[in-house]
């Protein structure tokens, strides 16, 4: 059946107007959901505003059947069906999006945890119950359909229930997950979290690795490799090494297929250093976005679309979908079609696998394996030195994405760049000291509502003017955990910019966004492929994990001055002073 199916799936490539080029292999083998005819007219049609709400759609009845009648219905069209008749076909043989999951209450869930009782000031006290109540809001459990029938979902069938981000973003996504899983804990749900672990794990033993997110779809692109973190988090609550002892090896096969199928060989100065990247090396429009991606490559040459379809997914893999960060391959750089996900070793992704390499060395010494733990060590120190070689700069203190064909480093400023400081991934000890400078330097600590993803306005939503959780804290935490105390106290000044920019916009609207557009006051983010969604989960768990930080100094008031360089000493002074006399 595969070998049938790769074949009609050419010839449909080809009959797209792909030419006599090459064509990758499809996203998955769904001819409803991946790839094929039936995807094509329904999406080129836009009969939905969204293009993910029709591949969300289970089918009512068997896939055989339903290619059946498209198949005949197109065939008496000549190739084309009218958009009524088009419409009419899907309202009759699929169901609405999200019939396949149902609300769900974590058992685990309780009215008051302890981490609420350390926040201060009583707005944010407040504001933190309702986030922990948004959990029952954000929990989903598969129905058994799933699980009898998965060839009529695009969800990929998980035994345990979850926490999803929330808005159009109704299954789960591998990176969300570790921060949705840090405000769990801090919420005292371990049970949830070792469920929706045992979720990953388990997609792991079947896939190889995690997928981007929990839709058939996804299944060919991962995203940022948290999976040893989220165990990590898990065990430092709950000290289940039993847990751990079971999975262990589990964990070891989802890093094998970074090693397998993402290393690249950076050569300089006569030495070898192998690296990671994402590399995602399949075709076809992405089934999410396929119109978008289909016109974005109809402004291209033939020959070179099937690369532009690849190099989008591995910008999804990236989580960063899309920015300035990956666009460097034409003339236009604000333009999608010039995106080179793949030609770049990202600084984030292998600080991740460094830190990852650690934990894993730790795990198996925990479990008194020690030549195991040895192969981790080694695996991280040979990473270490080619994160200093490759990606670290030392006149300017920050790690920079390596360009493979240009062998140069992009010194563009992204919050990605101190990813290693985050991760406890280098060896110099005055690297915080140094990072703090970039960020002066930078002029980052000039906004006043959070940190910038980028400082490029491109018009993508990972770029400016929009501001992301996960990136506040991998530069909060990466400050916070450093010995001076100036960057302690830029780390607090930061998370405070931050929480007031979450908790005004939740103040007005009543909910919290993915993201957020810093540029006005902070408000709803913009931009990117579709509009803003409300939810959210890593955006709770990062406020979450700064309230229980910071919970006996941050304040609801009024915004704080900006952080100008010349005068943050002065800023911080009288914030030290306290601190010394207060002892």
């Amino acid at each position: 059946m595969p070998g049938r199916t790769w074949k009609l799936c050419l010839l449909l490539l080809l009959g797209l107007g792909l030419g006599s080029q090459e064509a990758l292999p499809p996203p998955c083998e769904s001819e409803i959901y991946c790839h094929g005819e039936l995807l094509h007219q329904v999406q080129m049609a836009k009969l939905y505003q969204d293009d993910k709400q029709f591949v969300d759609m289970p089918l009512s009845i068997a896939p055989e059947q339903v290619l059946q009648t498209f198949t005949e219905l197109s065939r008496d069209h000549n190739h084309s069906i009218p958009r009524e008749q088009l419409q009419a076909f899907v309202q009759e043989h699929f169901q609405a999006k999200g019939q396949e999951l149902q609300p769900w209450t974590p058992a685990d869930w309780k009215d008051s945890p302890q981490f609420l009782q350390k926040i201060s000031d009583a707005k944010l006290r407040v504001w933190a119950g309702q986030l922990h109540q948004l959990w029952k809001k954000l929990g989903k459990k598969m129905k058994p359909e799933v699980l009898s029938h998965p060839e009529r979902f695009s969800l990929i069938y998980s035994e345990h229930p979850f926490i999803v981000p929330g808005g159009r973003f109704v299954e789960f996504y591998y990176w969300d997950s570790y921060w949705v899983m840090e405000g769990l804990l801090l919420s005292e749900m371990a049970e949830t979290v070792k469920g929706m672990l045992q979720n990953f794990l388990d997609l792991v033993k079947t896939y190889g690795h995690v997928p981007n997110g929990g839709r058939v779809y996804y299944l060919q692109r991962s995203q940022p490799p948290l999976l040893t973190l989220m165990m990590d988090c898990y065990l430092t609550h709950t000290n289940d090494t039993t847990f751990l002892q079971e999975n262990i090896e589990t964990l070891a096969l989802e890093l094998d297929f970074w090693t397998k199928n993402r290393t690249v060989s950076v050569s300089l100065e006569g030495k070898n250093y192998l690296l990671n990247r994402y590399y995602v090396p399949y075709g076809g429009p992405r089934p999410e976005s396929y119109s978008k991606d289909t016109e974005l490559a109809d402004t291209l040459p033939e020959g070179d679309r099937e690369a532009l379809w690849a190099e989008l997914k591995a910008g999804a893999e990236s989580g960063w979908d899309f920015s300035s960060r990956w666009l460097i391959g034409g003339p236009n750089p604000n333009s999608l079609s010039g995106i080179r996900t793949s030609k770049l070793v990202p600084v984030d992704l292998n600080a991740f696998l460094c830190q990852a390499e650690e934990l894993m060395s730790k795990f198996y010494s925990r479990l008194g394996n020690d030549s195991q733990a040895t192969k981790y060590r080694t695996l991280r120190a040979q990473r270490l030195a080619a994160l200093n070689a490759v990606l670290w700069d030392e006149e300017t203190g920050a790690w920079f994405d390596y360009d493979l064909e240009n062998k140069k480093k992009n010194q563009d400023f992204y919050p990605s760049n101190l990813t290693p400081l985050w991760a406890g991934c280098f060896s110099d000890p005055g690297v915080a000291d140094k990072a703090l400078k970039y960020l002066e330097d930078s002029r980052i600590l000039t906004y006043q509502y959070g940190i910038p993803t980028s400082l490029q306005k491109t018009g993508q939503q990972w770029d400016l003017p929009n501001a992301w959780a996960p990136l506040q804290d991998l530069v909060i935490r990466g400050l916070a955990k450093a010995p001076l105390p100036r960057a302690q106290e830029v780390a607090f000044q930061l998370a405070q910019n931050w929480i007031r920019t979450n908790f005004d916009v939740y103040s007005q609207k009543s909910a919290m966004y993915e993201k957020y557009d810093i540029s006005n006051g902070g408000q709803p983010g913009g931009g990117g492929e579709y509009e803003v969604q409300e939810g959210f989960g890593w955006t709770n768990g990062v406020v979450l994990m700064l309230l229980d930080r910071y919970g006996d100094r941050l304040t609801s008031g009024a915004q704080l001055a900006f952080l100008e360089p010349h005068c943050l000493a002065a800023t911080l002074l009288p914030s030290l002073l306290f601190s010394l006399l207060s002892r």
